[in-house]
């Protein structure tokens, strides 16, 4: 059955939906759902934090006995295992729904294309599609997880317009305004973790929380994670003053900076590490399995120009302020030096904008 212009518009409103759990959600994706009869509709609900309600069960319940007969319109195929929670198919069969509409299948191989195959062996009619691709870009992180074994991965920095992080001196605060570092706090609360590297830690002893009071985190705030391959990190770092978690990576055996940094609440995570460095996608590729779905870095030039070398780099957000740090300022990003112009790493920019006096550049790598 081919999807109808009335499954479209119901379902761009169960996505605008899930959007508003883009705080609060993490690990789970965003999900939103619709419920409508004759056209009209008659119940709506969004996942707000794990453990809470699923987006179907809001809406059933909204909609109580008018969800009998009617379309169901979900962002991502319902779950049909237990979880935290029951599976929502068996909440959609009981309810006596006729119809589900969702947007794309679910990667997770609890689900994946359990929930459709159970709904229809209830006699309900099934259509997978309509908008399935902004969905899926709603749940980038979720997909790459499970997908590719690994988050997604926003590099963000802020730099002067010659691609300057800092003076020779180290100092950095602040070259761009308050409507830029607003906006990254936006995209700290988006992410399940913000990760920087040793050097940043010790040279500006970052706290990488969540400021803004207005964003709904759900009550799980993102953790913070730094890269720090022989445990320099000391245990009064501002980190260990906010209790979101702290993760560290290292390649470091030394008990006695382990044990002082476990009871300043540190998590210890041990990975690969060559030459006194630490192998990013090793890195990435335990946070995945930590469910961690989305990920921030904001680091110094080293680990920046590491993660773009090895291709683990999905977005890069740059914002640029229209300053000139000069010829002896730090620059932003230590990738490898090219042979030739053809061999340089080079980017798409897919979103340029003005936030204050600064440009947003948003640009994506593009594939060799």
């Amino acid at each position: 059955m081919t999807a109808s212009a009335d499954d479209f518009r119901h379902m761009a409103q169960a996505l605008k939906l899930a959007a508003r759990g883009e705080y609060s959600t993490r690990p789970n994706p965003r999900v939103g759902c619709v419920i409508a009869r004759r056209g009209e509709v008659v119940g709506c609900g969004f996942h707000h934090h794990a453990g809470g309600p699923h987006a179907e069960v809001v809406a059933l319940g909204q909609a109580g006995p008018a969800a009998a007969g009617a379309t169901a319109y979900v962002t991502l195929e319902p779950c049909n295992h237990h979880g935290r929670t029951p599976p929502c198919v068996d909440a959609l069969i009981a309810a006596h729904v006729a119809r589900v509409v969702y947007a794309c299948d679910d990667p997770n191989p609890l689900v994946a294309g359990q929930g459709a195959a159970r709904l229809r062996a209830a006699g309900i009619d099934v259509v997978i599609g309509p908008l399935g691709a902004d969905a899926r870009v709603l749940n980038r992180g979720f997909f790459s997880r499970l997908e590719r074994g690994r988050p997604f991965v926003t590099l963000k920095t802020g730099m002067s317009l010659d691609g300057k992080i800092a003076l020779a001196n180290g100092q950095s605060q602040w070259i761009t305004s308050a409507a830029a570092r607003a906006d990254v706090q936006r995209m700290r609360a988006r992410s399940c973790a913000v990760m920087t590297g040793i050097g940043t830690a010790l040279a500006d002893d970052p706290a990488l929380t969540v400021r803004d009071a207005s964003l709904d985190l759900g009550g799980v705030p993102p953790a913070r994670l730094v890269l720090d391959a022989a445990l320099r990190l000391p245990p009064t770092a501002r980190l260990f003053a906010d209790p979101a978690p702290v993760i560290i990576f290292t390649a470091s055996v030394d008990a006695d900076r382990r044990g002082a940094l476990e009871a300043a609440g540190a998590r210890i995570e041990t990975v690969p590490g060559v030459a006194g460095r630490l192998d990013p996608g090793a890195v990435l590729r335990r946070l995945a399995e930590l469910s961690i779905n989305d990920l921030l870095v904001e680091c110094g030039p080293q680990l920046a120009g590491a993660l773009l070398d090895a291709g683990l780099v999905d977005e890069l957000v740059c914002f640029v302020a229209p300053k000139l740090l000069g010829a002896d300022a730090r620059s932003a990003f230590a990738v490898a030096a090219p042979d030739s112009l053809g061999a340089c790493l080079t980017l798409e920019i897919v979103e340029v904008g003005r936030i204050g006096p600064d440009l947003r550049l948003v640009a994506r790598p593009v594939p060799a």
